[in-house]
């Protein structure tokens, strides 16, 4: 349960994206980007950044260090899209990763810095990677961290568990889109 959101929190929103979301989901797609969309916009209604995180998942062409061109031939074009739903205002953020976490050879950290973000709150997919291993990296940067749960979802059931169960309490604190709107509306 959501205890209460910092005055310098930031909504972080995981590979919300067309290549993402056509895939086989725990949970419907429509419902994560709604919930995420009502999140997003009450997020920016209150002046706090809205971090869109987009993946185009070319590790294995950056360890083997032979990128020929910006994206892997496999990967369609429109694969790292944000949903219409999610509309990024000026003072969001928007980030391209390459690996599972947000943070891993991005300029997210020193964005959130420079904006003085003490506090993530999570939500996306997938639960047990993407949103996983940001928070994991998070909690190692310092910042507190909440996690939507109802905003998020995986391709494994059991793994989606395993994250909120056993992963996220240990990390910071597991809530839903009504109780951090709630939190939101009392900072």
């Amino acid at each position: 349960m959501l205890t209460k959101l910092d005055a310098h929190s930031a909504l972080v929103l995981i590979d919300l994206q067309a290549g993402i979301l056509q895939g086989t989901l725990v949970h419907p797609a429509e419902t994560i980007v709604h919930q995420s969309a009502l999140l997003a916009k009450a997020f920016q209604a209150a002046h706090q950044p809205v971090v869109f995180v987009t993946v185009i998942p070319d590790g294995a062409w950056v360890r083997t260090r032979k990128m020929v061109s910006a994206r892997p031939p496999h990967i369609p074009g429109d694969f790292a899209q944000l949903d219409p739903a999610l509309q990024p205002t000026a003072n969001d953020l928007l980030v391209r990763k390459h690996q599972w976490t947000a943070f891993f050879n991005t300029s997210l950290h020193a964005e959130l810095q420079d904006r003085g973000i003490t506090q993530l709150v999570l939500a996306g997919v997938s639960t047990s990677v993407g949103v996983e291993g940001t928070a994991r990296d998070a909690a190692v940067l310092g910042y507190n961290l909440a996690f939507v749960v109802d905003a998020m979802t995986d391709r494994h059931p059991d793994s989606h568990h395993h994250s909120i169960t056993r992963i996220f309490p240990r990390l910071g604190e597991v809530s839903d889109t009504e109780q951090v709107l709630a939190a939101l509306a009392q900072a």
